[in-house]
């Protein structure tokens, strides 16, 4: 189970991109020299690149996911993310519905959820820009419409690399764009471009291969281990013939577990340094939480009293609190991730549901064996007090 739950996992953790539209160096007006089809949001940019003068021509192909929303496209000069993009915003005018383009700095003071988002003008070398409708339905915006957004740049000398960042949203209140979707396509779009030559840079293979190394360790530990190792000390443990050997079962997997999780909490954390201004709150929250909880298991191994300790019993009340809590918590933010990635609907969610219900399918049987046992046994010690397994022995023996 736990191989194929390994084999599901590695299956899908293969980069999910949306079917993106064939890119074009023909438009209405204008016909580039090069083109590429961007990896999100069925995007796709071209451009003509001028080195005598380091002058880009280039216009952008975009699709509305509301009639009241909006499409941005924009050059972050410093590095492939948000937070620092010079960014072309179309979307209707509110008063007039008719499609215009407004200039807007994404600089880190802006937070889209909490404060207004004001056009202003660009600080880079903006020589032009514009945008306009295509496809069947011009005169309006509405779900699927499909935007040309067109710039010309003046690049800084040498200097052919260029952050190019787009995203979409769905409402515009007033003239201030609200924040997009944060589905893992949305918070992904941007890529680094040499205009020159025409390629894309492959810089965030890296961060692609954190996601799935830090997905793949924290379900296997977090998510199936710890809870495995609380199964083995609850239901092991009363079985006689074992002696000790479950308690060191136990220890094993949830230090395994553990050791393990805690390298997966720490590519967390890179990730996010790698990723600034893509926050996860609820996964980074329920993760920190676990992690806390994790460790403070693992020290109260340290100061385990005695069995004929007086505080013996107010340790285990901890350990089971404290070890049932973080198992929960593991649980709940291997489910989260999975959503923060979208892969909600997966073969390696699959896989990880059919192996969690494998585990507490288990924890059920043993539990029923558990109580039938504890029932005859309590039916037995029952029968002593009141003298009739006494009788019955005392029959059996006279009659041999």
């Amino acid at each position: 189970m736990l191989h194929f739950f390994f084999f599901l996992l590695l299956l899908s953790s293969r980069p999910h991109t949306a079917v993106s539209a064939h890119c074009t160096t023909i438009t209405a007006t204008k016909t580039y020299h090069k083109c590429m089809t961007l990896p999100t949001q069925q995007a796709s940019i071209a451009w003509t690149f001028h080195p005598r003068n380091a002058t880009l021509d280039l216009v952008f192909f975009g699709t509305f996911i509301s009639p009241s929303g909006w499409v941005a496209w924009g050059i972050n000069p410093n590095s492939a993310q948000m937070t620092g993009t010079r960014a072309l915003v179309a979307f209707p005018d509110p008063n007039s519905g008719r499609l215009i383009l407004l200039p807007y700095i994404l600089d880190p003071t802006v937070k889209l959820q909490r404060t207004p988002l004001l056009s202003r003008p660009l600080d880079i070398h903006l020589l032009s820009s514009s945008a306009t409708l295509y496809g069947g339905r011009m005169a309006s915006v509405h779900n699927g419409a499909a935007v040309e957004i067109y710039a010309t740049v003046k690049l800084v000398p040498n200097k052919t690399k260029i952050h190019s960042v787009w995203n979409r949203g769905l409402y515009v209140q007033g003239y201030s764009p609200t924040v997009h979707p944060t589905t893992v396509n949305d918070l992904s779009s941007f890529a680094t471009i040499d205009v020159l030559s025409g390629v894309a840079a492959k810089s965030h293979n890296n961060i692609k291969a954190l996601k799935t190394v830090h997905g793949i360790v924290n379900g296997v530990s977090w998510g199936f281990l710890l809870p495995m190792g609380a199964v083995t000390a609850r239901y092991l443990r009363h079985i006689q013939s074992l002696g000790p050997s479950w308690f060191y079962a136990h220890s094993i997997i949830q230090l395994s577990a553990f050791l393990l999780g805690s390298v997966g909490f720490a590519i967390g954390l890179r990730l996010g340094e790698m990723s600034p201004g893509v926050v996860y709150g609820i996964h980074r929250n329920l993760g920190l939480a676990a992690f806390c909880l994790g460790s403070l298991q693992t020290l109260a191994l340290l100061f385990r009293p005695r069995t004929t300790h007086k505080f013996r019993k107010y340790w285990k009340s901890y350990h089971h609190f404290v070890g049932y809590a973080c198992v929960v918590l593991g649980v709940v933010n291997v489910f989260q991730g999975f959503e923060v990635i979208g892969s909600s609907r997966s073969y390696a969610m699959l896989g990880y549901c059919l192996a969690l219900s494998t585990l507490i399918g288990v924890c059920i049987t043993l539990e029923v064996n558990g109580w039938v046992v504890f029932c005859r046994k309590a039916k037995e010690e029952k029968m002593r007090r009141e003298g009739l397994v006494g009788e019955f022995e005392k029959g059996s023996g006279s009659n041999s």
